[in-house]
């Protein structure tokens, strides 16, 4: 296991913290987003304003969004399809096929995007897969559904990695 496979391009303390402007100087105009406790808590599938006025920020300013999420098709449509925002549900991260459908959906090319995402062992190790530049955001709620519970013991042993190599994560309010 190659620990730069897991390593986020970024660190932000919330993926509400992406802005606009932050993104096009970076070049990127695609943000493909994790769901459950990146985009809204895992137990609360409504959102919240802060959720809702990012969204609106992004789609004001062009920058495309659209939810990557591990979970079933009727999950994830029920938590965004009153937010107007595409998905690809079953994405099977780490695996790269949901954020290679994903950037097909969009027209992007992997350069031109960013994968967000709470997780190491998923979000981040898909978006290396795929050539996408990486958002790891802390999670929106400390509490996990219990098939994250999993993941989230091996993370503590790859972040124990990352931290040899890389020194303390230093989280960001911009990128």
């Amino acid at each position: 296991m190659s620990i730069e496979n897991y390593k986020p391009d970024f660190l932000l303390t919330a993926a509400y913290r992406l802005n606009a402007e932050s993104l096009k100087r970076h070049g990127i105009r695609a943000v493909l987003v994790d769901l459950d406790n990146t985009l809204t808590a895992w137990n609360n599938p409504d959102g919240t304003p802060e959720m809702r006025s990012w969204l609106a920020e992004m789609k004001a300013t062009n920058i495309k969004v659209i939810v990557v999420s591990n979970n079933n098709h009727d999950r994830v449509k029920r938590a965004v399809e009153r937010f107007d925002v595409p998905f690809v549900s079953r994405a099977m991260k780490p695996f790269d096929m949901g954020i290679k459908k994903a950037l097909a959906v969009l027209g992007e090319k992997p350069e031109d995007a960013v994968m967000v995402g709470d997780q190491l062992m998923t979000d981040i190790r898909a978006a290396k897969r795929a050539g996408v530049r990486s958002v790891l955001v802390q999670p929106l709620v400390t509490s996990d559904a219990w098939n994250t519970k999993f993941n989230r013991a091996r993370e503590r042993r790859v972040w124990r990695k990352l931290i040899e190599k890389y020194g303390e994560p230093e989280w960001q309010n911009a990128i």
